[in-house]
Formats: C-alpha cells, sequence, structure tokens
C-alpha cells in the first residue's frame, strides 16, 4: 500500500471523508482536487481491499467506489458495508448495466453514476452523501444513549414500561402486576426519570425507537424486557396522556 492509501486522524471533528476506490490512477488523479477544492478530505484505494483494511471512522465520510475492480466487485463491497449506514456508497463507473445498476440501489447505494461524470453532478451526490452519513451518525449515537437509558431499568421497571406503553392505566397495570397503583406510580416515575422523557408520549416515542431498532426474533422478545410494539405504543398515545 503506498502512502497516500493511508487515512490521516481528522484535526476536527467537523472534518469529513471522501473513500474512493477505483483501479484506474486516472480517476484518482481527477478526483484527489475535485475532492480538496470542495473542502473534503480524500483517501484513495486500487481495491476493495485495500479500503477494507482502514480502521472504521468515527466521524461523517462516504464512499465513492467503481462496480469494476480487482479482486471484489464493487457490489461484492457493498454487501460488506451493509452494516454500516454511516458509510453510504456512491457509484462511479464505466460499466452500466441495467441489473446492477438495479442490484446496487435495492441494496441502499447513494447514486449511481457513470463515467465520464460531471464535477457538479459528483460533488453535489458527495455532498448528499456526506449529509446522510452525519444523520446516520447522529441517530446512531441517540440510539445506544437511548439503549443504555433501557438497559438501566429494573426488571420490574421494565414491565411497567411495556404495560404503560401498551395503553394500560396504572390501576390496570397493578392487576396485571399483583402491585398496588401507588407501587406502579412509583415505578412510572423512576422510569421517566431514567428514560430521561417529560411526557408519556415522549416515553411512548422512545419504546417505538426502540422497538423499531431491535434486531428480529430477538432474546428482547421475551419476559417483558423488550417495549411493547411500536405501532400499538403509537394508539395509545391518547390514553396515556388521560391515564
Amino acid at each position: 500500500m503506498n502512502m497516500r492509501t493511508r487515512v490521516p486522524e481528522p484535526t476536527t471533528s467537523h472534518e469529513l471523508t471522501v473513500f474512493v476506490v477505483d483501479p484506474d490512477p486516472s480517476i484518482h488523479a481527477a478526483l484527489e482536487p475535485l475532492i480538496r477544492r470542495a473542502g473534503w478530505r480524500p483517501a484513495l484505494f486500487e481495491s476493495a481491499e485495500e479500503f477494507l483494511a482502514q480502521p472504521r471512522l468515527a466521524h461523517a465520510s462516504c464512499l465513492v467506489c467503481d462496480v469494476c475492480l480487482p479482486g471484489l466487485s464493487g457490489l461484492e463491497l457493498q454487501s460488506r458495508l451493509a452494516d454500516r449506514p454511516e458509510m453510504p456508497l456512491i457509484f462511479l463507473t464505466g460499466y452500466f448495466d441495467i441489473p446492477a445498476t438495479v442490484r446496487a440501489m435495492r441494496a441502499g447505494a447513494a447514486e449511481f453514476l457513470t463515467k465520464p461524470c460531471g464535477d457538479e453532478v459528483l460533488t453535489g451526490a458527495i455532498g448528499c452523501a456526506l449529509e446522510r452519513s452525519r444523520t446516520a451518525i447522529r441517530q446512531g449515537t441517540e440510539l445506544r444513549a437511548l439503549r443504555e437509558r433501557h438497559a438501566s431499568l429494573s426488571r420490574r421497571e421494565r414491565e411497567v414500561m411495556t404495560l404503560v406503553v401498551s395503553g394500560l392505566l396504572n390501576k390496570q397495570v397493578g392487576w396485571r402486576l399483583g402491585i398496588s397503583e401507588i407501587t406502579v406510580k412509583a415505578h412510572r416515575g423512576r422510569v421517566m426519570r431514567k428514560m430521561a422523557v417529560g411526557s408519556l408520549a415522549e416515553l411512548v416515542g422512545a419504546a417505538a425507537r426502540l422497538e423499531a431498532a431491535a434486531p428480529p426474533h430477538s432474546s428482547l422478545d421475551r419476559r417483558s424486557d423488550r417495549p411493547a410494539h411500536a405501532a400499538r405504543a403509537w394508539r395509545a398515545t391518547e390514553v396515556l396522556l388521560r391515564a
């Protein structure tokens, strides 16, 4: 690997990195100054394997990639990045094939451009991809914090939260759990504080976000550890506000 394929550490939290994976040196020569003029940091690679060897970045970035690469293809690289929503992928290729284009877009590609591509078109696509990366990073940070708050709840507090966001009133929750309504209110107050929400509607929203982000067939499905289904929770909002 030559020196220019190394990704320098960002000097500020606002720096944005544009990765380019293309075996053609002329593409590197054209894109590197274009990316710098736009105020972004270029990181250039000749193969998917070189790119994948780099550490994952914490700041916003995107990938501009050809379909035809030595070793792993661009589409295979895309599949390797399926768990990295903070890394939007733009295909820039001289290989135009309708099935490949459809496959790439269905798999979540930010854009599929063909060479030669105008500078404004490419920088516009990169700018949109970087904004998408920022959003994904922010949402990921918020979701991790939300999961940590939910994990801090006791078993009983999780049970109370699950029943409350499902639309049950305090007296109904108490009947289901075999505890007094006063005890339910005490648990519910602690749930609100630990989940850092100011209203029952916000608690319902937090439960919906946790539900939407939970993996399918998760172990959270069992023993009241998982918040109630998001759709049901949202339908219960008016009931909760009257509780």
